[in-house]
Formats: structure tokens, C-alpha cells, sequence
């Protein structure tokens, strides 16, 4: 069942649950946008194929705002947008250490190694790697859990978690970036908060937020959302 935040004649925006691919990969599993295209045809009663456009990504154990684009027009518009960054973002983050300072920025030069599926952070230029920025702030610490604020300005896979990571601040249950320990629910503690952009076809300003998961980890900042 897809959680709806924002719905006209071009735009689908969704809050991901934790766990659920966006896009098919080699799993065959099933994915955000078969859902969608399920939830437009059932709504509409629009037999035979439905269009969804995969606008952007969220890595899968990862929750919050994914936008869909649900006509051709839309999804090279939006595409454009994200592309040109000319979109804010803005995720929730709950880690295991406190920042040694309480906001700030960061910059690193990441590195995929594809094989792993997995990135390193160099703190200095490296010619292999990507540039990768950040800005973050500590916004509530509650129960041994910090809750960083975190807006990327760069778009690079895995960029929040092995940046955070960087800093010595893993996100609570990314066993890949350092975490101690898994979730129960196997998710990492990574929520797209808010996403804010122009609509595609009335040029307007569009935000669209998304509350945080029910799962304990988050338990201690929903009074935030």
C-alpha cells in the first residue's frame, strides 16, 4: 500500500517505506514503481500499461520522499531539475555519536567500488573520485541517539551514510558504514525528510515532507516531524 503525499496530473510523490527497492535490479524483487503503477491503475481505472517515471533513488534500506513522474513531459522536466540542482533536500539521520561540532559542513572526494557496491571517502582531492558536500546540524539528542538535520548538496550514491561515517558519526544500523549493530527491521536510520522543487508544468514551488517511520530508532524525534 503506497503512502501518497502529493498527487496531481504530472507528479506521484510517495513516502518509501524502508526495505522496498525503487528500481528493479537482479533480485527480481518487487519495486516502488510497480506499486505505483498498480496504485495509478486501480485509482484510475486505466487499463493496460501506466507511465511512471523513476525520477531519483533512495538506496533501499533507506525511507522517505521519493517523487514519480506520471507523464513523459514531467519526467524530462523533473529530470532537468535534479540534474541542474535546482532541487532541495533535506534527510533525517539518527547516529551513534554526537558531532564534535553541532553543525557544519563537509566536504570528501568518494570513490565506488562497484564489485562491493560500497564507497570510500577521501578527505583530500583524489582524481578517482567524485566531489561530494554536505551541510548538517545536530537538531535533538534524545535517549544515547543524536538526530542529525542533513542536506546534501551533491548527489553521490551512499554519500550521507559513508560521509557521516567520515566524521565518526555512523547512522544507526548501516553495518556497512561502521554502524555497531543491525536494526531490528534490517533498515538504516536514513529518512529523505523533504524534498522541494519546481512543479514541471505550472513552475510553481512545490515541498513535500514526509513523517519518519514507525520503528522504534525513530520513536524518540517523530515529535519533530
Amino acid at each position: 500500500m503506497l503512502e501518497v503525499l502529493y498527487e496531481d496530473n504530472h507528479v506521484l510523490a510517495v513516502n518509501k517505506p524502508a526495505g522496498l527497492l525503487v528500481h528493479g535490479d537482479e533480485t527480481g524483487d518487487i519495486t516502488l514503481a510497480h506499486l505505483a503503477k498498480d496504485y495509478i491503475r486501480h485509482k484510475y481505472n486505466k487499463p493496460g500499461n501506466v507511465f511512471i517515471g523513476v525520477v531519483h533513488r533512495l538506496d533501499r534500506p533507506v525511507s522517505g520522499v521519493v517523487l514519480l513522474a506520471k507523464t513523459s513531459k514531467a519526467l524530462t522536466r523533473l529530470n532537468e531539475l535534479f540534474r541542474s540542482k535546482k532541487t532541495t533536500k533535506t534527510y533525517w539521520a539518527v547516529v551513534q555519536n554526537r558531532p564534535k561540532q553541532e553543525q557544519g559542513n563537509l566536504v570528501h572526494w568518494l570513490v565506488k567500488d562497484s564489485s562491493r557496491n560500497v564507497t570510500k571517502a577521501y578527505a583530500k582531492e583524489n582524481p578517482a573520485g567524485s566531489r561530494s558536500e554536505l551541510n548538517y546540524r545536530l537538531l535533538s539528542m534524545q535517549h544515547g541517539k543524536h538526530l542529525l538535520e542533513v542536506n546534501p548538496i551533491t548527489g553521490r550514491p551512499h554519500q550521507i551514510r559513508v560521509q557521516l561515517s567520515s566524521m565518526r558519526c555512523p547512522i544507526l544500523g548501516d553495518l556497512k558504514y561502521g554502524a555497531d549493530q543491525p536494526l531490528p527491521d534490517k533498515s538504516i536510520a536514513l529518512h529523505a525528510r523533504r524534498l522541494q522543487f519546481d512543479h514541471p508544468t505550472l513552475k510553481t514551488p512545490v515541498t513535500v515532507s514526509a513523517p519518519p517511520p514507525d520503528a522504534p530508532v525513530w520513536a524518540p524525534f517523530r515529535h519533530l516531524a
